[in-house]
């Protein structure tokens, strides 16, 4: 016993400690628990023209509740083939549970080739599954400014690596969104802010379908 501190007061004080040290461990424990969630995506998903805190990807993390960890490292601008570079580092770096893979509309829109683009998506696909993370696959159309076969090249690759690597598909991200006009900035590419939460229910359906398929918290229900 300390000199000068009665020995009842000191239980008490070594019982508060453990009670605090066993509070942390147990936070500790839920934190290491949580699934990860990284979206590589484009101006889509990085909430382009619009408050960061408005795009769908942080309306996903709100809607999640604290119970996932979201990894938004969608870049304006960005291609399959920059995101197939920058994904390796990010998977090591964040070890997801799961990867949302919102890419290819920046690609439609320059006429890359789609085998171009289908290489980089395979690519990320296969680091995605070594690295252990489940794949998400959000679709993009594009317009037939290149022509209608183009189009159908561009957008079969999503469902052909879909069909190819049995992962769940969202067909069109904007699905209700992309032709109305006052759900999309001027630019007539980008969604406002008020389109965000429609994007979210695109992929919300999904996504839940995934987390509960891996037997992962699910933090928010419908």
């Amino acid at each position: 016993m300390l000199k000068g501190f009665p020995e009842s007061a000191l239980r008490r004080f070594t019982t508060l400690l453990l009670l605090l040290f066993l509070a942390l461990a147990a936070t500790a424990v839920q934190a290491e628990e949580r699934p990860t969630l990284l979206v590589m995506g484009d101006s889509l998903s990085a909430a382009y023209g619009i408050e960061a805190d408005e795009g769908w990807v942080s309306l996903l993390e709100a809607r999640l509740d604290g119970k996932a960890r979201v990894v938004n490292a969608s870049i304006s601008g960005e291609t399959s083939g920059g995101g197939a570079s920058r994904l390796p580092e990010l998977l090591g770096q964040h070890a997801p549970d799961i990867v949302l893979l919102e890419l290819g509309g920046n690609d439609g829109l320059r006429g890359l080739p789609p085998s171009q683009f289908e290489g980089n998506m395979r690519r990320m696909i296969e680091a995605s599954q070594e690295a252990a993370a489940r794949v998400l696959l959000l679709g993009i159309d594009i317009p037939p400014n290149y022509g209608q076969a183009y189009r159908d090249a561009f957008t079969g690759v999503y469902h052909r690596l879909a069909d190819e690597y049995d992962l769940p598909l969202v067909p069109f991200l904007l699905e209700g969104v992309a032709l109305e006009e006052h759900l999309m900035q001027r630019d007539g590419i980008h969604p406002t802010a008020e389109a965000q939460p429609l994007i979210l229910e695109n992929v919300w359906p999904e996504l839940a379908a995934l987390l509960e398929e891996s037997n992962l918290r699910l933090a928010a229900q419908e």
